[in-house]
Formats: structure tokens, sequence, C-alpha cells
């Protein structure tokens, strides 16, 4: 069976779909309340995401070795997520796949996956 990583094509591809969602972060003035959340620079925050999502997909475990299990609830607990913050997130990964992911079964398939962390990540 074939992971999410090599449908998305590998790591390369994860970094674009990543950088795609911080552009568009900075671009939609609907996720300013989300951008706020994140430090000016967003250099490690790309790095994270990248590394999180190759290793979430069925990549590299990088992620893990470097910072340990992912424990996302617990590393968003600071932040207040309520349904506009999980909406906005959502516009804006929404808006990457269709931007970066050719294929529409892979961007379905991540959509989900994505709809159901977002909403385990709410905590207002």
């Amino acid at each position: 069976m074939t992971s999410l990583f090599d449908q998305l094509g590998g790591e390369t591809a994860v970094r674009t779909l990543v950088d795609r969602f911080y552009d568009l972060m900075d671009e939609k003035p609907e996720a300013a309340t989300v951008r706020a959340m994140h430090p000016d620079d967003l250099t490690e925050s790309r790095r994270k995401l990248t590394l999180f999502l190759t290793m979430w997909t069925g990549g590299p475990r990088t992620y893990m070795e470097e910072r340990g299990h992912p424990r996302m609830r617990a590393r968003h607990l600071p932040f207040a997520i309520d349904d506009a913050a999980r909406d906005a997130w959502l516009a804006c990964m929404a808006q990457a796949l269709d931007d970066t992911v050719a294929d529409v079964t892979t961007r379905q398939d991540l959509m989900g996956a994505f709809r159901r962390m977002a909403d385990h990540m709410r905590n207002q």
C-alpha cells in the first residue's frame, strides 16, 4: 500500500504544501487570528509542520526523533482555538491542498484527516 507521503510526492511536495499554507495564512484576512498565534518569523513553524506532516503521512520520522511524541492537543492548549480559529486554519489548508496537490483522492483523504485533527484541537 502506498503511503500518503508517497502519494503527495515526498518531502518536497510536503514542503510545498506547508509553504503555501503559511503563505495563505499571511494573505487571508480571515486567518489573522490564527496567524497571530504564530511567531512573526515563520521559518521554524514551517520546518516543524513539514517534519510533522512528513511523519504523519508515512514518511521519515524525523519529527519524533527531534521532538518526541507529537502530543498535538497538549502542544496547542496554550492557544485559544475556537470554531472560528479551526475554520480559518482549515480554509488555509484546503486552499493549500487545492493549489499544490493534483490528485483529488489524496486531497480528499488529507482534508478529511485535517478536519478531524482540527476538531480535536478546539479548546474553547
